[in-house]
């Protein structure tokens, strides 16, 4: 027979490594949550002995599998690589064409490929294809934005912009 609820029993904490217990819940006449007397953990009960009841069964042998050929993480990029060009860095605000080759500071140098979409490009790196942006028109909304003008902090009750009377 098992210890009783709010007995002290040995149990191994995984927290601090303490071994005195109280026992906290059982199911049936087995030990079924413990709580550690020197961190409050509450885990369930693990004891050092073995049963001698439960013995492991043998693992099922295993069927060889043939080996496969390997597969490529990637395939071949969708058009060659237009040798004739020298290789462009890229840049969003530039256009590319099918065949040229870029150099992405990320991805490394990789050849275009035909695109589906105005504005995108899809590429082929050694890491995979990346839809990159191309021909963005660069922005004229910084352009038009200003600083705010400074604000008086010191009147409590709102205060003024500087310069306003």
């Amino acid at each position: 027979m098992s210890a009783g609820v709010g007995a002290d029993v040995e149990a191994l904490c995984s927290k601090c490594g303490d071994v005195w217990h109280v026992v906290v819940a059982k199911v049936g006449d087995q030990i079924a949550k413990v709580q550690c007397k020197e961190c409050g953990a509450y885990h369930r009960y693990r004891s050092g002995d073995k049963v001698a009841g439960k013995s492991k069964s043998p693992a099922a042998a295993r069927v060889a599998r043939a080996p496969r050929a390997p597969v490529e993480r990637f395939e071949k990029p969708a058009v060659a690589a237009d040798l004739t060009r020298a290789v462009r860095k890229y840049s969003a605000l530039e256009r590319f064409a099918v065949g040229d080759r870029i150099d992405h500071e990320v991805f490394g140098q990789g050849v275009v490929e035909p695109s589906p979409e105005p504005g995108k490009v899809i590429v082929f790196f050694a890491v995979g294809r990346k839809v990159l942006v191309q021909a963005k028109a660069p922005s004229e909304a910084a352009n038009r934005l200003e600083r705010p003008k400074p604000f008086d902090h010191s009147n409590a009750a709102g205060g003024k912009r500087v310069g306003e009377s």
